[in-house]
């Protein structure tokens, strides 16, 4: 299932949301239309959380359905609350904005070339995944310029074909390309997707939504 949402009328909802296969993590101040979109699209428990004392979860937080990755800059309590239901690193790292960051699925990660190399195999452990560095379309923010589930891939339209190879053998899943929002390639920032479904930003076309659809096996 799909649903067209936004963030009090701001279409990038992927920087403020996060999911996984159980659950979805929002801003506290959510508004309650976004909130049943991410339940009904995705099927899953929406939490409501800051990260940071910030609403931007989507960048500060990368998940899968076995962990969780969050920014150093957490508080403690924040850090307990998210721990209470997923496996919690907060990484250790100048580039801490997880979601920016890593691109997870529960079967392989795709993080920043330059995140360092001891702090790879931690999340490599709390993720539970072979873990990857690599860039897309020439960017290193993995997880703004894709999208992944445990079904399908959609990432950056000026992805190579070598691009698409490596996201197919670090996450096991068929890949495609697309743009969100009426033309944004960047459409991690666009989206909050796991196998079930996705609520993508209202801004999308159809053309778009469509090939939301095939990248991510909703059909």
């Amino acid at each position: 299932m799909m649903k067209l949402s936004s963030y009090y009328g701001n279409p990038y909802i992927g920087v403020y949301c996060a999911a996984s296969e159980g659950v979805s993590f929002i801003p506290v101040d959510s508004p309650r239309t976004l909130a049943r979109d991410i339940e009904e699209a995705l099927g899953v428990e929406v939490v409501r959380c800051n990260i940071a004392s910030t609403n931007l979860l989507g960048a500060l937080l990368a998940m899968n359905s076995h962990g969780a990755v969050i920014t150093s800059m957490a508080s403690k309590e924040e850090k307990e609350f998210i721990a209470g239901r997923l496996p919690v690193y907060v990484i250790e790292d100048r580039l801490n904005a997880s979601g920016n960051n890593i691109l997870a699925n529960d079967k392989g990660a795709l993080v920043n070339p330059d995140i360092g190399k001891k702090v790879l195999k931690k999340i490599e452990q709390t993720l539970r995944v072979e873990v990857v560095q690599g860039t897309i379309a020439g960017h290193k923010t993995v997880g703004s310029v894709c999208a992944a589930t445990n079904r399908g891939v959609l990432c950056h339209p000026a992805a190579s074909d070598e691009d698409l190879e490596l996201l197919r053998s670090v996450l096991k899943v068929p890949t495609a390309i697309g743009t969100l929002n009426y033309g944004t390639p960047l459409v991690g920032a666009c989206m909050v997707a796991n196998s079930r479904g996705a609520a993508v930003g209202f801004r999308s076309t159809p053309i778009e939504l469509g090939r939301v659809e095939d990248g991510l096996s909703l059909i």
